[in-house]
């Protein structure tokens, strides 16, 4: 098998775990005599600092051309006082757009060994075994109106959370065929 894979490492810890996940994947290609091509972009804190935008247009035709994507954690706290749309999340949030990504699958099991290490009461953990789906493409992350408004005690934040038909069908339709 050929695979394409581009790997965004993106900030801080995120370079040390994608170079890691790249040792084993190279691994596994070996084993497997995969043919494994990977090639790097840049996402995040790290893409502002070279390019001035979290997302590159560069990233993006490489997101694209790519079988799959493997990305590092994204943000820098240099950047937390930084207004919304220039933050390092945002190329993440491009990212999933561009590439039609829209489902974020959440795995939680419980395992006996780590039972007391959970904050809820073991018997409520014992045997879980399930997945969480979220839709990634729609509300609060692109919801319009947002923002603050006004001042003192009649500032306003807004902040609207909407989804389409299309992408509450999609999300339902990918939870479903995992249930099955």
């Amino acid at each position: 098998m050929k695979l394409n894979i581009l790997v965004l490492p993106g900030d801080g810890i995120g370079a040390e775990v994608t170079g890691e996940a790249v040792r084993v994947l190279r691994v596994v290609a070996e084993r497997w005599k995969h043919q494994l091509t990977i090639r790097e972009g840049l996402l995040g804190g790290i893409a502002i600092h070279k390019t001035g935008s979290p997302f590159p247009p560069e990233t993006e035709k490489l997101a694209l051309e790519a079988d799959a994507v493997l990305m590092g954690a994204v943000g820098l706290p240099e950047f937390d006082e930084t207004p919304p749309s220039q933050r390092p999340e945002i190329g993440l949030l491009k990212i999933r757009k561009a590439m039609g990504v829209f489902a974020n699958l959440r795995p939680v099991r419980s395992y006996k060994a780590l039972l007391d290490s959970s904050p809820l009461k073991n018997h409520l953990v014992d045997g879980v075994d399930m997945i969480i789906v979220r839709e990634l493409t729609g509300g609060l992350y692109y919801g319009t109106p947002r923002g603050i408004s006004g001042s003192g005690p009649e500032e306003r934040g807004i902040n609207t959370m909407t989804y389409t038909r299309a992408e509450i069908d999609r999300v339902t339709r990918m939870a479903f065929e995992l249930a099955r």
